[in-house]
């Protein structure tokens, strides 16, 4: 009998697994309040299920193994990931509870290659022993707590108690018998288990790699991946995808291995819009590698796909020129193809360019014309982060609203926003992304706490899943609402710390627009030279990128920057010029907004005939919206110029 026992003043205590917190501090603990990477500190988390002893030898094996750089204050990974090895002491330890039970250790290796969990269903149908030899190996494991039961034989299932106890039962496997048991596996699920089939594609893919079936298992990942990036888990996408392209490395080359190739090329460089950001270059390679697969293998519908990318890939890198040639593209292999879907696409396409250069009239006759046109069937034709079908209508909401159907535009986007939140997190994020701009201008301050609502479901999702692009747009949205009701201070913070982070994912499309916005925020904390350098900003990059959606916009704020530094004659001039733009884009809501500041301007200078004169027709051309604040606006000041 131990000393302990019984004795009065000692107290048996049982620790229970410490929660990710406690675990990430004692991680801490062990490196002496070194940071780790989050990889690795994540992998010792998984890999000890909380147990302290576990965690504290892990840590410290990976601490020895050289494969981190000391960094002074923490550590960096000093080349690939690496894969967290069992230490010594806790493999020995293991490796003899198993060894104490013989007929059992081969169950364990076959438990082992089948995962962390499985059920009696499947390890009967795998192992090579008769049924009550199985269960009795399998009943001495649990009472050795090597693994856990839960139900009844032969609906039972089994998990190893620890990660390392599957590990070491895995490591004692030859690799012959490895290859083969995993082969062995997939066979049994292909044939035995179609559901596993259907649901889980990657844990096939991972069985056919380890027996060597590379073929079948770069087929297995392009579904898996396929599968997360059809529910918005973009991360999950790209790490299946990258998984199966790095397969493909090992397959001899020919056709075959180059239409395997040319699928997941097209599907990794959607997944990368979302994951590393539209304008990534990554994602264009992508698409650029997929493009000379389609004309070697000659693959046309699948061009459509390819092209469809790409134009998104130049479109946000601020390249208009060069998406609206992939646009025409688009439009003349649709033609020739006569498919609805590749018509479909291409008024998309073309309307999408239009609605940037501010060629209102024409982007809505394109996405009136794609929407007559919509066939749910086109979504599995058009590959798009995002959903096609709600991305027409948000587009064409704000077509509309910068054209002042303003019932109309707001109408399209709530059918846009309820759709999106059927879907997916990502289209609900891009959804909401693009509404905002509608929101601004249609809503203004009155819609406030709505539209920080949204931005924090933006905010919260992208971090959440992953997309850098939305990051930051969703700090734009918070810092224009935050300074929009006062506080200019956070809210100048958010928007100019949301622009860098934008900018960081080589986006330029919207940047304009954003900086006019956090330029208006400048003036309204009395800093209207600040605003003034960020619309020069602006102004350079409306000429490089010719995105003029929101030119007059612009032109309006530095009338309004100008007139707080008292130049009038120069606020004077920009307001005509913001009018002057609007009514070349037949821009009816923009046209408002600059007519109004002016009118007012006119008014102080006492030629209110002259201010009602202008915003008058201006007014009069509305027929719909007149609860939105610019047309309540127009309409008190033309009450006051009486």
């Amino acid at each position: 009998m131990p000393p302990w026992v019984g004795h009065p003043h000692v107290t048996l205590l049982s620790l229970n697994r410490l929660s990710p917190r406690q675990r990430a501090e004692m991680i801490g603990r062990v490196t002496g309040g070194k940071e780790l990477p989050k990889e690795i500190v994540d992998q010792i988390s998984d890999r000890t299920d909380g147990v302290p002893l576990f965690i504290e030898e892990l840590t410290k094996a990976i601490l020895e193994s050289g494969a981190l750089r000391d960094a002074g204050d923490h550590y960096t990974i000093a080349g690939s990931l690496p894969s967290l090895a069992i230490p010594t002491s806790l493999h020995a330890s293991l490796l003899a509870r198993l060894d104490r039970l013989p007929p059992a250790r081969e169950v364990a290796q076959i438990g082992a290659a089948l995962g962390r969990q499985f059920s009696h269903e499947l390890i009967s149908a795998v192992a090579p022993m008769q049924r009550q030899q199985l269960d009795e190996a399998l009943s001495q494991l649990v009472s050795a707590e090597l693994i856990l039961r839960r139900g009844i034989p032969p609906d039972a299932e089994y998990t190893f108690k620890h990660a390392l106890v599957q590990d070491t039962a895995y490591s004692i496997l030859l690799h012959s018998r490895r290859k083969q048991l995993h082969a062995r596996i997939a066979d049994v699920l292909e044939a035995q288990f179609p559901e596993v089939l259907e649901t889980q594609p990657e844990l096939l893919a991972r069985h056919c790699t380890e027996g060597g079936r590379i073929e079948k298992a770069v087929d297995y990942r392009l579904r898996s991946g396929k599968q997360a990036f059809a529910r918005g888990a973009m991360a999950e996408a790209e790490a299946e995808l990258r998984k199966g392209l790095d397969l493909l490395c090992s397959l001899p080359d020919g056709a075959a291995l180059r239409e395997q190739e040319l699928n997941l090329q097209i599907t990794f460089g959607n997944t990368l819009l979302a994951t590393r950001g539209y304008a990534a270059a990554e994602a264009g390679e992508a698409f650029e590698h997929a493009r000379q697969l389609c004309q070697k293998l000659n693959r046309p519908q699948q061009l459509n796909r390819v092209l469809t990318g790409q134009f998104f890939n130049r479109l946000l890198r601020g390249e208009l020129e060069q998406a609206e040639f992939l646009a025409g593209e688009l439009r003349r292999l649709g033609e020739a193809a006569s498919d609805l879907s590749w018509k479909w696409n291409s008024l998309m396409r073309d309307g999408e360019v239009c609605c940037w250069l501010g060629k209102f009239i024409e982007a809505r006759a394109h996405f009136e014309a794609a929407l007559a046109l919509w066939d749910p069937g086109f979504r599995d034709r058009i590959s798009s982060p995002h959903d096609v079908y709600v991305n027409a209508l948000i587009y064409l909401s704000r077509a509309l609203f910068c054209l002042g159907y303003l019932d109309q535009a707001r109408l399209r986007r709530d059918d846009a926003l309820a759709e999106a939140r059927r879907l997916s997190p990502y289209t609900e994020v891009y959804t909401l992304r693009h509404a905002w701009y509608g929101d601004w201008a249609i809503e203004g301050v009155r819609s406030i706490e709505a539209m920080l609502r949204s931005a924090e479901r933006i905010s919260v999702i992208s971090s959440e899943q992953g997309f850098p692009m939305f990051i930051g747009a969703g700090d734009i949205m918070r810092g224009w609402c935050l300074s929009s009701v006062g506080d200019a201070k956070t809210g100048i913070s958010l928007l100019e710390e949301g622009l860098k982070k934008y900018a960081a994912t080589g986006t330029k499309l919207v940047i304009p627009f954003y900086l006019t916005v956090l330029a208006e925020a400048y003036g309204a904390a009395a800093q209207p030279k600040e605003g003034l350098n960020r619309l020069g900003d602006a102004a350079k990059l409306v000429e490089t990128t010719q995105e003029r959606w929101a030119e007059a916009e612009m032109y309006r704020v530095r009338g309004s920057l100008l007139l707080s530094l008292g130049e009038r004659a120069a606020a004077e001039e920009s307001y005509c010029e913001a009018l002057a733009v609007a009514r070349h884009q037949s821009a009816k809501f923009w046209e408002l907004r600059a007519g109004i500041d002016l009118g007012r301007l006119w008014r102080d200078q006492g030629k209110c005939i002259e201010a009602r004169e202008l915003l008058m027709p201006i007014y009069e051309w509305f027929t719909e919206g007149f609860d939105v604040p610019v047309l309540r606006d127009a309409k008190a000041l033309l009450a006051e110029l009486r």
